[in-house]
């Protein structure tokens, strides 16, 4: 497949500091939130969904080790009338949980003897990293959150939450004094204590931010303006000497709608000056596997190609497109300011475009996220109009079978940007989603094909950067799921990733398959 530059949706991340304290569960007006009294409405259920109930009724959040309570086990309580306390060691069927308070979240854990038992980390001299997962949702509807940005306070160490909602997080343990942070457009940033979270499964709550008309400056806001200054402060805003990427990769086919082939990698980008535009970055191999379903008879045979290159490419910043760059007395696009949101407590111009209506070729629409005051641009949505779609399809296909028809219902794409603490933005996640309708020959009903591709931003160096050897290069325009390299039965160790959602679990679990040949440079590798 071709990867067309295209349409993003940029999701920007700001993140803020607040500290949380484990102490001692107190009411808030003086009594013990213990003895409040909630009614259980549901007597049959896993211990997770359960706890859940518990959350709803009385607005606090549970963080445990998985190790301690099984999240899966299905337990029988009679309905009625609970206090917090009884309620817990009902469901968990523990009395001798140890219960605190930890923000909005309920702490449940072992008696110090016990714990030592559990959390196995410590005894393992030789083990310098720590492991925090969890998942987030919005704190009034309940709904995960993808794509939060998840990192450390004081390090360049991050990821993001999948689809699901979930992260997981490894740090140095000399971090575990820490505080990791949560952040994600529209929403307040939340901070959690690194050392409060290790070997738990933590659910964080987001509270959306509502900006109310009382706060909002009402002006005339000229959308064309904020693009041209968006320009003029791109070199300001964004790096001007090279850095390295430590990167998570990963690429995925579904052919109706099950996920048939993963491949995934560790990636070290050589990250060029955003005023080099016409020097290419680099991108040498640290690890990746491949796992895949034997095809069906009835399924076709499908390759991504280029998913790395246009991950690279899709750093509009570095590569600006037409739509960020209108020029006077042009109409391709019509731009529209449409919303104010915030982060970090700065004010966010969402800008709306599309194409003109007099032409009808397939173009550009979405959304940008550019930063009030500094005019950084923080994030993008934008996909090929839906309406004019079809017409891109060989834009996409490189090579059609005689047997099939693939016809194109959607390109979207997505990448955000994220400060350093100097304040210099760096390319955080890029995402690309592509779906096209499949029609065999001689068959009545079609199908469906969808391809995606994303990369995250793990950790960011400035220290001894310079440009990888040719060998080391990997060629970023060829077929990177048949790249050759070497299983490592440890695999990712303490790099960061992205979580696989629950169906490409599955996919992991019952077809796990191992490579053993070693790491062997593309032929064409030089070209970069």
């Amino acid at each position: 497949m071709k990867q067309a530059v295209g349409y993003i949706f940029c999701r920007f991340v700001v993140l803020w500091c607040l500290l949380l304290l484990v102490a001692p569960l107190q009411a808030d007006d003086g009594g013990g939130v213990l003895d409040r009294k909630i009614r259980i409405t549901q007597n049959k259920g896993t211990k997770y969904q359960l706890l859940r109930h518990v959350s709803e009724q009385s607005g606090y959040f549970f963080v445990y080790d998985s190790q301690i309570i099984n999240n899966d086990e299905v337990v029988k309580i009679h309905k009625g009338e609970y206090t917090i306390q009884n309620a817990i060691y009902a469901i968990t069927g523990n009395n001798a949980l140890k219960i605190s308070l930890l923000g909005s979240h309920i702490l449940l854990s072992l008696p110090v003897a016990e714990q030592k038992e559990v959390i196995h980390y410590k005894e393992k001299p030789h083990d310098k990293f720590l492991t925090l997962k969890g998942r987030v949702y919005d704190a009034l509807s309940k709904e995960v959150i993808p794509y939060v940005s998840v990192s450390m306070s004081n390090g360049s160490i991050g990821s993001i939450t999948n689809q699901d909602g979930e992260f997981k997080l490894v740090i140095p343990d000399s971090l575990s004094h820490s505080s990791i942070k949560l952040s994600h457009v529209g929403y307040l940033n939340e901070e959690v204590k690194a050392s409060a979270l290790v070997d738990r499964y933590t659910e964080i709550l987001l509270e959306p931010k509502v900006i109310s008309l009382q706060e909002v400056v009402v002006r005339a806001v000229n959308p064309l303006h904020v693009l041209q200054k968006m320009q003029d402060e791109r070199e300001r805003n964004y790096s001007s000497v090279p850095v390295y990427l430590t990167t998570f990769y990963r690429e995925v086919i579904e052919h109706k709608k099950k996920n048939i082939d993963l491949t995934e990698a560790v990636l070290k980008v050589y990250k060029n000056a955003y005023r080099k535009i016409s020097t290419m970055d680099q991108v040498k191999l640290i690890k990746m596997r491949r796992v895949f379903k034997k095809q069906e008879s009835d399924t076709i045979f499908t390759k991504m190609k280029s998913g790395v290159k246009s991950s690279l490419t899709l750093d509009i910043i570095k590569e600006m497109p037409d739509f960020l760059t209108p020029k006077t007395g042009e109409s391709t696009f019509v731009y529209r300011y449409t919303d104010i949101s915030e982060i970090d407590k700065r004010r966010i111009y969402i800008i709306s475009f599309e194409q003109n209506k007099d032409i009808t070729e397939p173009l550009y629409k979405g959304q940008l996220y550019i930063d009030t005051e500094n005019y950084a641009l923080l994030e993008a949505h934008f996909e090929i109009n839906p309406i004019y779609a079809e017409k891109a399809t060989d834009i996409f296909v490189e090579k059609k079978s005689h047997d099939y028809k693939l016809t194109l219902k959607r390109a979207a794409y997505t990448v955000s940007y994220k400060p350093s603490a100097d304040g210099v933005y760096y390319v955080n996640h890029v995402r690309g989603d592509l779906e096209f309708k499949v029609k065999r020959k001689h068959r009545f009903f079609s199908t469906s094909l969808n391809l995606w591709f994303e990369m995250v931003t793990c950790k960011t160096d400035l220290e001894n950067v310079r440009g990888f050897s040719r060998s080391e290069r990997l060629s970023t325009r060829n077929v990177f799921s048949e790249t050759k390299y070497e299983y490592d039965a440890n695999f990712w160790e303490h790099f960061n990733v992205i979580v696989p959602e629950d169906e490409l679990k599955d996919l992991i679990i019952n077809n796990l398959g191992e490579v053993t040949t070693a790491p062997v440079p593309d032929e064409d590798a030089n070209e970069e």
